[in-house]
């Protein structure tokens, strides 16, 4: 199943769970900055996303694009490996936790980086962080998919050439509900709604025992006792980075042929 195909099946309540996270979204917005033109690659419903003129959203996903507010950015249907616009189109070009979705991310990233004329702002999950309790002691055919489908910083750097990377630690209460975001609040993971916004389990063929077991740890205080440290905490780092790669300056890269 493509990643579009994926978000038309489990996107029509997508913009109830992923809401975005204020504190998050001023990180973004420091590195985006507050004027210049932006395309938001896989933007989804428009999380994150700048609300101001000059800002174009590519989505492949027709349900995602049909959940857009009418305030948001005007959305284009399209992939990240094709990006319909002219090179050094945009200032900014900005990937909210969407590489790990691209069939080719390579060839992605290097549309990102062809359409880019200041820098490209992606925010992702590396592969190489230690994995954190959900999927250490419940999921981790999710954190072995997660391990090879999320980009290696070393294909960001093989791209883009010098990267600046800065860890996102996670709030306590982050209210956009990506797969980290309840490492504090272990009994969201049992609602199905919140599931439904997190596409880790949706490729998951039964997850009834995994949580069945989560229930009962919490009921039984398992999950407290091996976790407690956790409660105390105001964020955490559980492996999730803002990259920013500069264009200005940088060497044109060779793009594949567009038929190759």
């Amino acid at each position: 199943m493509t990643t579009f195909e994926t978000y038309d099946a489990i996107g029509r309540s997508y913009s109830t769970q992923r809401r975005p996270d204020p504190r998050l979204a001023a990180r973004l917005e420091a590195l985006i900055g507050c004027d210049g033109t932006v395309l938001n690659v896989g933007a989804g419903t428009g999380s994150y996303e700048p609300v101001r003129s000059g800002v174009v959203a590519v989505e492949p996903s027709t349900v995602m694009l049909s959940q857009r507010s009418a305030s948001a950015a005007p959305g284009v249907k399209a992939v990240a490996e094709a990006l319909p616009f002219q090179d050094k189109a945009f200032d900014v070009v900005l990937a909210i936790l969407t590489v790990h979705h691209w069939k080719n991310q390579r060839r992605g990233l290097e549309e990102c980086a062809r359409v880019a004329q200041d820098r490209v702002v992606i925010l992702t999950w590396d592969p190489s962080a230690e994995d954190f309790w959900l999927t250490r002691d419940y999921f981790p055919e999710i954190l072995a998919t997660d391990r090879r489908i999320f980009p290696s910083m070393d294909l960001l750097r093989a791209v883009f050439g010098r990267i600046d990377v800065q860890p996102l630690a996670i709030p306590c209460d982050c209210v956009d509900g990506f797969l980290g975001a309840y490492w504090q609040r272990p009994e969201a993971y049992l609602d199905e709604g919140v599931r439904a916004g997190i596409s880790s389990f949706s490729r998951l063929p039964n997850i009834g025992p995994q949580l069945q077991r989560l229930e009962r740890d919490l009921a039984s205080g398992n999950w407290e006792r091996r976790n407690a440290e956790l409660r105390h905490l105001p964020d955490l780092d559980i492996g999730y980075r803002l990259v920013v790669a500069e264009r200005r300056g940088a060497a044109d890269i060779e793009l594949p042929d567009r038929d190759g």
